[in-house]
């Protein structure tokens, strides 16, 4: 709350005291505060609250003043004078005990710093300023969210030169960008993947894959310096916030220029991704000097849920590039007609649910070793309730669960292309009645739907389907929402470890290394098979979370959703386009250790490593150790599979799919 006193010349005029993030002053009588003089300007200054208190910004032809300096933006505190002549304002106090408290709270429980903690008070102004922002109306923003505080906070002015890679095809972000000024050019697929820094990916011969018992070194991670030969076409620097950029040398000569899609000033790229945590379509390369405005998600949600013009335009990318194939993906769907499928798509609303950073939340409650609490999850839709449309699940995990005397009890957890809500809207349609929903959905972690409005599936989704078709689809639905009912219950899941799966957000791997502890002898046999599978460097540990008489070893997953790689700086960590792997480049690795601290499982480790001779290798400048980043590739070069899985002699280790209930619940009840 800020208090102010105003006089004009000697005369008391009145007090004012308001809570809200932004205040206007000036002529016009819809100001907060109107002074009606034709000295002052229409739109004379306005007051504003962000994470580091209230300030002042002029917008005035006749100048405003703080304690007689002439300003155009300036901090306020108590017992500050501003003075737009004849009046003067006095700050007579101020309390952060509300608006301003409960947004930095919010990012301090968020365990997140400013996307740009240096971003001054002017920059903002300046970013508010461009076209999209310029459009907005704060007033549509509440107050312990405000306009400013969201660009303050989840926004950063980056710089690219010619060449830069601003973004890859195929790396997993949380961002957005908005081109400020300058153009990019967006490569769909002409660019080869050395050149994104991945890994190729090749098997050995069996020749090679025999020899390797006795040619692999004798000595840990040892490197071979002749493969970190520099490809010709590639440059790297330093950029302003001292992060690696790889640019390319002269694009002209790996593509053809016409073949790419240019982008100018004004433009956004990679919206849909960021709010999906999707997969990037496209490799965006900068064309000269390019300043775009880096946009978390956070923000990109806040401004869509806010602004009608961003929600529209959102929407409508989605709309066109990726609903139609999400529809047809989806089996209740894919004997619908191209012209029923474009009604439900104009009324499909988007919405996502929990926390993207996921990952930061479940490391605090794991360090805490405090019992997790269901509570903690948004409900998406409520046991009870009437559904008010079908829920499809676009990204991300929800949990289905039933109540159960003052609890609650998981009944099973949806992944993306599952469905939630048919059974009720048909059993409703078919009995021209209402009926109530039989589970409640919550999101774990954060999950992306898609809402399609019931009238709209009673009038072209259920007519539509065949009558013959109609059981299946239900027995289908049935087994992934209501296992029991299916009649699958030799392959259900003990209840207790199906909530530690769902708690521990092991339902994430689709490649998780689960170790039976009645057959498991400790022989390690697994172990060595790693290690000869890779130069004498085991890539996982047997070790890990007990559940029942299963252990989830700390083996890398290769996570429905890799958070591992958001923010790799070179492309180094990626997903294989061949088998979708979550595969390192040793040789594109620069050891920033962004990956394994963003993994919540522990999964992948940093590493010294040493020259033929096992001497150490020093970086040339800081003389400091080289490291790399290593984890479980699940032998990709390998013929056969992973070795740790093939090599167990009492069939106790197994590499499971945690979105084929079906068969997990096969393995463990074995």
């Amino acid at each position: 709350m800020i208090s102010l006193r105003v006089k004009k010349g000697s005369e008391f005029v009145a007090d004012y005291s308001f809570t809200k993030s932004e205040v206007t002053v000036g002529r016009v009588a819809d100001s907060d505060m109107v002074l009606d003089l034709p000295t002052i300007s229409r739109k004379h200054a306005t007051i504003t609250l962000d994470r580091n208190g209230y300030g002042i910004l002029d917008q005035s032809a006749f100048g405003t003043l703080v304690n007689k300096r002439s300003i155009q933006s300036s901090r306020l505190k108590t017992g500050d004078v501003v003075s737009i002549f004849p009046f003067t304002i006095t700050v007579s106090r101020i309390v952060y005990d509300s608006t301003v408290a409960s947004i930095a709270d919010d990012y301090v429980r968020r365990g997140e710093d400013p996307l740009d903690p240096g971003m001054s008070y002017d920059e903002v102004e300046s970013i508010l300023g461009f076209a999209p922002f310029a459009a907005m109306d704060p007033k549509n923003f509440p107050d312990k969210l405000p306009l400013r505080a969201v660009i303050e906070h989840d926004t950063a002015i980056r710089n690219y030169s010619s060449g830069d890679l601003i973004i890859r095809r195929g790396d997993y972000g949380n961002t957005a960008f908005y081109i400020v000024s300058g153009r990019v050019q967006v490569d769909y697929g002409k660019l080869p993947s050395s050149l994104l820094g991945h890994r190729q990916r090749k098997r050995k011969s069996w020749p090679r894959a025999v020899a390797q018992m006795w040619e692999n070194p004798g000595l840990p991670e040892v490197r071979s310096m002749d493969s970190y030969k520099t490809d010709a076409r590639l440059g790297y620097r330093q950029s302003d916030d001292s992060k690696t950029r790889i640019f390319l040398q002269d694009i002209s000569s790996i593509v053809d220029i016409t073949e790419l899609v240019t982008l100018e000033s004004g433009e956004f790229f990679g919206e849909i991704s960021a709010l999906g945590r999707t997969p990037r379509s496209a490799t965006i390369i900068a064309d000269g000097e390019v300043s775009v405005l880096e946009i978390r998600w956070k923000a990109l949600r806040n401004l869509r849920r806010y602004d009608e013009a961003i929600r529209e335009h959102i929407d409508e990318i989605y709309r066109k590039r990726s609903l139609d194939s999400h529809l047809l993906s989806t089996p209740i769907f894919r004997h619908v007609s191209n012209e029923i499928r474009g009604e439900i798509k104009k009324e499909t609303t988007f919405e996502t649910y929990g926390n993207f950073d996921w990952n930061t939340s479940y490391n605090q409650y794991a360090k805490r070793g405090s019992d997790y609490s269901i509570s903690s999850e948004p409900i998406i839709a409520q046991e009870g309730d009437y559904p008010n449309g079908l829920i499809l699940i676009r990204s991300g995990f929800a949990r289905v669960s039933r109540k159960v005397a003052s609890g609650h009890h998981t009944v099973t957890y949806l992944g993306r292309g599952d469905v939630f809500g048919f059974q009720e809207l048909l059993e409703g349609w078919r009995k021209e009645t209402t009926a109530v929903l039989r589970c409640t959905l919550r999101a774990i972690g954060y999950v992306d739907i898609l809402l399609i409005p019931t009238r709209l599936i009673e009038k072209y989704l259920l007519p539509s389907i065949p009558h013959a078709d109609v059981e299946s689809i239900v027995s289908r639905i049935d087994q992934n929402v209501l296992p029991e009912k299916a009649g699958v219950s030799a392959h259900q899941i003990n209840q207790e470890t199906l909530e530690s799966l769902v708690e521990n957000r092991f339902i994430n791997g689709t490649a998780t290394m689960m170790i039976d502890l009645d057959r498991c002898t400790r022989c390690d046999d697994c172990v060595r098979a790693c290690g000869a599978a890779h130069d004498n460097n085991p890539r996982f540990i047997r070790h890990g979370k007990v559940i029942g008489k299963h252990m989830v070893a700390n083996a890398c997953m290769h996570c429905t959703d890799p958070v591992c790689m958001i923010g790799c700086p070179t492309g180094a960590i990626h997903r294989s386009e061949a088998g979708g792997e979550i595969l390192i480049n040793d040789i594109t690795c620069i050891g920033c250790g962004t990956c394994a601290n963003s993994c919540p499982y522990d999964n992948i480790r940093m590493v010294e490593i040493n020259d033929d001779n096992g001497d150490m290798i020093l970086d040339k400048v800081t003389h400091d150790p080289v490291k790399k980043a290593t984890k479980c590739d699940l032998c990709v070069d390998q013929l056969g599979g992973p070795a740790c899985e093939r090599a167990c002699p009492h069939d106790a280790l197994g590499r499971i799919d945690m979105r084929d209930l079906e068969s997990l619940g096969s393995w463990l009840n074995r």
